[in-house]
């Protein structure tokens, strides 16, 4: 009996080579119009889809291969006795493989491609082809990826089939090939149309791996980084390591930093999450030095954030803590030959803005959670109320230190003065405990200070803890049922207090 074998390819790599050995092996070799062009002048004997389906290619070329004779080629069950029947019966050539890529879909959208064109690189066979032949695996193998050209000939060469292990392998490849094409025509589409990702009732999902990680938190657990359809790395690397799982994660919140504070000559340094020193200043070494000074022990082995070129002078001050990234919007030339030849492993990031999705997505064991990843508003003096003197001349410090409790993980407190956090309670399971864990941190600094919180206060201890510090004045967002007690106990402390309304909850 004839063995067939259907290759429609857009990506020819290798597809002669394959195609020549196919036809040795005794294979009948069945193309369309361009990939039966290149085989042809590869001088491979190639049957046109069109003389096998009677019909020639209609539509411009929108249809090829969309024909019973094709279809029923590849879903025919050996085993079934009715398909059989109709295979006999309509005169339906079996295909014993197919060989099949897609359009070039994503590559168009990257070229910035218009949306006409965007639609005509949607490929309709194609898909068709790969899933028909996934379905049928059994008795059909479906390669998708040239890489796999060599396996599968080595099993016909060595058996005068394709294994049934590699034809399941295949098969699932084939599946998650065409899903991801699916998730980016979708996400491609979007882009072109000015449809940003949404909380619908099916939030299309399709990740590609981007690299493989050494392991993840822990040297047990296996981590790769993925990125969403028509994405890169919002950064480039340019020196040190490789970037690790915890890296990667404790870069999430180094970057909100470094957006949310792109406006001024800014530094943040992240452990395990959250800021353990926040400051600006008129030079970005007085801006280094000053968030260092908050919590120099727990800066060990951080990632610090700046929003400014990197210059010579703050990277000889930051090569004498030990960090294991910094990021930044540039390095001077200077800054980059000290710092790639002083501290060769230091990962150094360029980023300039910008990310990878919209939407903030967490896996639990409950299923993912999704929420719209956005900045809450900057609290502003005329939107919100003082309860006791109003304080404008502290609301530079004010806002430092809502940035910084918005940036802490819950519950966080943050202690701020002159331009820098000088303690920073978070984590916390008691708000109260984060209160004077930063009001310990910050010591004799606490004197005429501010300190923000990331939700009420939900009882008047925590304003009275910081009465005692001589806190002068506290931004929080208001909400509690004992508002009032709070506010009381703020007035008797002589605390000035702003309600900004807006919670900044971050787990």
């Amino acid at each position: 009996m004839t063995r067939r074998a259907l290759i429609s390819v857009f990506d020819k790599r290798q597809a002669d080579t394959l195609a020549k050995e196919l036809s040795q092996l005794g294979y009948e070799i069945v193309s369309s119009s361009g990939t039966a062009r290149f085989l042809e002048a590869a001088h491979v004997a190639v049957q046109e889809v069109s003389d096998l389906t009677g019909f020639p290619h209609l539509l411009g070329g929108r249809v090829k291969t969309l024909h019973p004779s094709v279809m029923g080629g590849i879903l025919a069950r050996r085993e079934n006795v009715q398909d059989m029947e109709d295979v006999r019966i309509y005169e339906i050539p079996l295909i014993d493989l197919v060989v099949c890529n897609l359009y070039p879909f994503e590559e168009k959208a990257r070229q910035g491609a218009d949306l006409d064109e965007l639609i005509e690189n949607i490929d309709i066979g194609g898909v068709t082809l790969i899933r028909a032949a996934a379905k049928n695996y059994r008795q059909v193998a479906i390669v998708v990826d040239p890489d796999d050209y060599e396996p599968v000939l080595e099993d016909l060469r060595a058996t005068g089939d394709v294994v049934p292990e590699r034809r399941q392998a295949l098969a699932l490849k084939a599946f998650a090939y065409t899903s991801r094409y699916d998730g980016l025509v979708e996400k491609g589409l979007s882009s072109v149309l000015g449809q940003e990702m949404e909380m619908t009732s099916a939030l299309p999902l399709t990740l590609t791996r981007a690299q493989e990680l050494r392991y993840g938190e822990n040297p047990h657990q296996r981590a790769a980084l993925y990125l969403p359809p028509l994405t890169d790395v919002p950064w480039e690397q340019l020196s040190g390591k490789p970037l690790s799982y915890n890296n990667i994660l404790d870069l999430d919140g180094t970057l909100r930093a470094m957006a949310l504070f792109n406006g001024d000559c800014a530094c943040v340094i992240n452990k395990h999450t959250t800021p353990c020193g926040l400051a600006v200043g008129k030079t970005l070494l007085e801006a280094y030095e000053r968030a260092l000074a908050c919590d120099p022990l727990s800066a060990f082995g951080g990632i610090v954030g700046l929003t400014r070129s990197v210059d010579e002078a703050t990277a000889q001050s930051l090569v004498r803590t030990f960090t294991e990234v910094l990021a930044a919007p540039d390095f001077d030339d200077d800054a980059l030959a000290f710092l790639r030849q002083t501290k060769p492993s230091l990962r150094l990031l360029r980023w300039q803005g910008g990310r990878v999705m919209p939407l903030q997505i967490t896996s639990t064991w409950s299923g993912f959670l999704a929420q719209e990843d956005q900045t809450a508003p900057l609290p502003r003096l005329d939107k919100g109320e003082w309860i006791g003197t109003p304080r404008p001349d502290l609301w530079d410090d004010l806002i430092l230190a809502w940035k910084a409790a918005y940036l802490s993980k819950s519950n966080a407190i943050v202690v701020a003065a002159d331009g820098a956090t000088c303690g920073i309670g978070r984590g916390f399971t008691s708000r109260v405990d984060a209160v004077n864990w930063a009001l310990a941190q910050a010591g004799e600094k606490s004197r005429g200070a501010v300190m923000a919180s990331d939700a009420f206060f939900p009882f008047p201890d925590s304003i009275k803890a910081a009465g005692q510090a001589k806190i002068a004045a506290i931004i929080e967002p208001g909400g509690s049922v004992k508002d009032e007690e709070v506010f009381d106990a703020a007035r008797d402390a002589g605390i000035s207090l702003f309600l900004s309304s807006w919670r900044t909850f971050r787990h």
